[in-house]
């Protein structure tokens, strides 16, 4: 287990619903990955993220999926490409498997 957090320190941390409205290949990831736009609701709009997810999701089945995602940390530059938020999976397994809500809700809804 990593070192606890105080209630301050995650309440810093922005976690939102999103819808994944555009997938492409990303060839100058070091290793396989998509980029991913994401659309976040009016109040954040559509942001951008690289995802090493190929290996358990195809482009086709990532399309109108929604994800949970950290939006408020610093813009990351991935080779050609700058990410503008972090897809949360779970990961330790062959492949990272994404986190999403049980049921559709809106995007840009915060999660606690």
């Amino acid at each position: 287990m990593k070192e606890q957090l105080s209630w301050s320190d995650f309440a810093k941390v922005d976690l939102r619903v999103g819808t994944i409205v555009e997938v492409n290949d990303f060839p100058n990831a070091k290793r396989p990955a998509y980029r991913i736009n994401v659309d976040f609701g009016s109040e954040l709009g559509i942001k951008k993220s690289s995802a090493q997810i190929t290996g358990r999701y195809t482009k086709e089945d990532l399309l109108g999926k929604q994800i949970v995602a950290v939006v408020n940390f610093p813009k990351k530059q991935i080779a050609d490409f700058m990410s503008e938020c972090l897809i949360l999976g779970a990961v330790g397994l062959a492949d990272v498997v994404l986190i999403q809500p049980e049921t559709g809700v809106p995007n840009g809804l915060k999660i606690s």
